[in-house]
């Protein structure tokens, strides 16, 4: 038995952290106790499975024994136990400031007995959809995500919360609808679901019928991931909740949406079918967003809409189609979510501490708590992309790999990658200069404790030590840039290649006859071959 044998606990093991935390609903440090110890035991297990498959390759495990297509197949690569690592550590440190901000001692952003249990069925959720072998286990987990989500996202029931999180909920059953009827067409389509089942049959369809399921796959997830023009919805969602949750949001929940579109382009439907749209998607996301970001003067709002902008940044590495590209977008995603994460959890402390997330009403905090500015600092230069930062290392990637390709599109898309990475730059300078350097008399109706500092509200340790720590991953991403790019590209190549997966699912012959599929497709759409990709 191998260490992946185990990996099916990466979903059990928060899902009984959350049984447990509600049988302990009128105890709150035991609460406290157990998510945390659970949430740490379970990074600790999934750490093992990233050594495990970095070393032994891919790995799939069948639930109750039943053989696929048939049964539930968890599969574990480099790709998904990256993913489950860095979503696990953000949790972890995201959970910390959440029970130092005092969620848990029943205030009006949440019970501890509604919190903890919802946040470990979230945790549970993320783990099943990077885990999934199958695109209805892949459908469970977006709906476990869903139901989680609702209930955080509307923590004290006040009118602003209520109101976006009916409009989130709208939106995910709708993209969740689309999901489950792209589901039925597949199966309708091959007379299967399970994805490696799917990545040898899927080449044998028609090619008008190959790509309208991809089509409707890709609406769906482009709608989870917040791709432009289906992002309306963030903006106005997020930056309600109080602020661990939307750090948490921010940080996982379009990814699983990302990681959804790696897999369904690289394994599903391989090949350059749809790049040239997903780069279109990738452009107008990018600079869609970055424009809604520099009109905004709430910072939530603003990293809302960063957001929505960074999601085109890995889009696009998807959409070229090469190790290059999709290794810098593997390495975008990893960053992506400390970062960002990061951020929103420093834009909670900044509220504490100025009473507002408006920058016309902050002033002067850098005087006030300059630890809280370095905190801030770090992570939006980061962000914005400032050699040597992994932000800069990631785009540095993406814009080699669009070179790289040489198409119209691509340069088009490497001049507005850099383009707006100058402006984040500029709304990340707009937020630091009117926040922490200008005076607080010079505000617009500042908060009082702001011109009081002796009755300044004080920041928790444990919300301060978990951004801190998060904000150091971030710079770990960068001291380690090396061993992590080498470990995407290698994950870049496992995932083009397809091999691996197939294999660790069905066996080599399956994996033969994919990629004898694969070529067949190939000749067909060439120039003077017998059929033609649209």
């Amino acid at each position: 038995m191998t260490i992946a044998s185990f990996a099916p606990l990466a979903v059990a093991l928060p899902i009984f952290g959350a049984a447990l935390a509600f049988l302990l609903l009128r105890h709150e440090r035991a609460q406290r106790i157990v998510t945390i110890s659970v949430l740490s035991l379970t990074l600790a297990l999934e750490a093992l499975l990233l050594v495990s498959v970095w070393e032994g390759g891919t790995a799939a495990v069948m639930i109750g024994g039943w053989a696929p297509p048939f049964g539930i197949t968890m599969v574990v690569d480099q790709f998904s136990s990256l993913m489950l690592v860095v979503s696990t550590t953000v949790s972890l440190a995201v959970l910390v400031y959440a029970t130092g901000q005092g969620m848990a001692d029943g205030d009006k952003d949440g019970p501890i007995s509604v919190f903890h249990p919802s946040y470990m069925i979230l945790v549970a959720g993320v783990s099943n959809a990077f885990l999934a072998g199958d695109l209805f286990n892949l459908y469970v987990g977006f709906e476990i995500l869903l139901t989680a989500s609702y209930v955080l996202l509307t923590m004290g029931g006040t009118g602003p919360r209520i109101r976006a999180g009916v409009t989130y909920v709208v939106v995910s059953v709708v993209s969740s609808l689309l999901f489950l009827v792209a589901i039925a067409m597949v199966y309708s389509a091959t007379g299967t679901v399970n994805m490696a089942d799917l990545a040898v049959k899927l080449g044998e369809l028609d090619p008008g019928m190959q790509t309208l399921l991809h089509s409707m796959l890709l609406v769906g997830f482009g709608i989870k991931a917040a791709v432009f023009p289906l992002s309306f919805w963030l903006p106005d969602s997020y930056p309600t909740a109080p602020a661990p949750v939307t750090a948490v949001f921010a940080g996982l929940l379009t990814k699983v949406g990302v990681y959804a579109i790696v897999r369904t382009e690289t394994l599903l439907f391989p090949g350059e079918t749809l790049n040239v749209p997903l780069m279109v998607v990738a452009l107008a996301t990018m600079v869609v967003g970055i424009l809604g970001a520099l009109a905004q003067t709430d910072i939530k709002r603003l990293l809302s809409f960063t957001l929505v902008s960074h999601i085109g940044y890995m889009v696009f590495g998807v959409a070229l189609s090469s190790v290059l590209g999709l290794a810098a977008a593997v390495y975008y995603v990893a960053h992506h979510i400390t970062v960002q994460t990061s951020l929103f959890l420093v834009a909670g402390l900044i509220e504490r501490r100025g009473g507002s997330s408006n920058t016309d009403r902050l002033a002067g905090l850098a005087k006030l708590s300059p630890l809280l500015a370095l905190l801030y600092f770090l992570p939006a230069m980061n962000l914005s992309g400032i050699p040597p930062l992994s932000g800069f290392l990631g785009k540095l990637g993406l814009l080699q790999a669009g070179v790289q390709l040489g198409t119209p599109l691509a340069l088009v898309l490497v001049a507005a990658g850099v383009v707006v990475s100058l402006l984040t730059l500029l709304a990340m300078a707009r937020v630091w200069s009117r926040v922490f350097w200008r005076r607080p008399e010079d505000a617009e109706n500042p908060d009082p404790a702001l011109l009081a500092p002796a009755a300044a509200r004080t920041l928790p340790r444990s919300m301060v030590g978990a951004t801190a720590g998060l904000v150091v991953v971030g710079l770990a991403l960068t001291v380690f840039a090396g061993p992590l790019f080498r470990l995407s590209e290698q994950s870049a190549q496992e995932m083009l290649d397809r091999t691996g997966y197939i294999t660790a699912v069905l066996g080599p012959d399956a994996a033969a006859r994919a990629a004898a599929n694969l070529q067949s497709g190939a000749e067909a759409a060439a120039p003077g071959g017998t059929g033609g990709a649209p």
